[in-house]
């Protein structure tokens, strides 16, 4: 059965983020607001959860999810290798709209990560994204669409896409227009701007000189 909560009510509030927290725990989907649109996500460590979200999405078995984590400290346990350039990034912008590509933890049992062993972590500003990975964990994350179809603004819009291969939609409104999220590689030596974003360029470089920009 799939279940909506109205976000804006403080109890129904708490009572969505508990039914989310409880269909993560059985490898279910969940749809939540991430800044600027609807993301669908699944526990990060669930295989069961991993495959139907990618089943969901009508997408092919290796398309590489991104994380959302809960604090600045759990990049530590999901990223290997991190350089002093990626700690500080992800202290100055996180939470907000910066997603870091980071190597692996090798010991990690998860099916996330690209042909390189890389993969995205991201801190969410929306507060209702923010609490749920917080209260959970690491949450692996794509937009809540159909592959090729664009990323819902409104949780209706998700619901028509994805139907009842959701568990639980968490409704927090009408996403902001706004620019996506920077991505920046830090799994080399010198930090790359992969896509330019909400961060822009001259920003990330007063806190990290050496971000380059291909």
């Amino acid at each position: 059965m799939t279940l909506s909560y109205a976000m804006a009510d403080p109890a129904e509030r708490r009572r969505g983020l508990d039914a989310a927290t409880s269909a993560l725990r059985r490898g279910d989907l969940v749809v939540v607001p991430v800044d600027t649109m609807y993301g669908v996500v699944c526990d990060a460590f669930s295989a069961r959860g991993t495959e139907r979200l990618r089943a969901a999405k009508a997408s092919g078995p290796g398309l590489p999810l991104q994380v959302l984590v809960g604090t600045p400290a759990t990049i530590d346990g999901l990223g290997y290798g991190l350089s002093k350039a990626a700690r500080d990034l992800a202290e100055a912008f996180w939470p907000g709209g910066l997603t870091l590509v980071v190597r692996q933890q090798p010991s990690l049992a998860w099916d996330l990560a690209d042909a390189a062993g890389s993969v995205g972590l991201r801190m969410p500003l929306h507060p209702v994204a923010l609490d749920l990975a917080r209260g959970f964990g690491p949450l692996a994350v794509s937009a809540a669409a159909r592959a090729g179809s664009l990323a819902p603004a409104v949780v209706a819009e998700a619901v028509e896409q994805l139907d009842d291969e959701v568990a639980v939609y968490l409704d927090g409104g009408p996403s902001l227009p706004s620019a996506p999220s920077t991505i920046v590689d830090v799994t080399g030596p010198v930090p790359r701007l992969m896509r330019p974003g909400a961060v822009d360029l001259d920003t990330l470089r007063s806190v990290c000189p050496d971000v380059v920009s291909d």
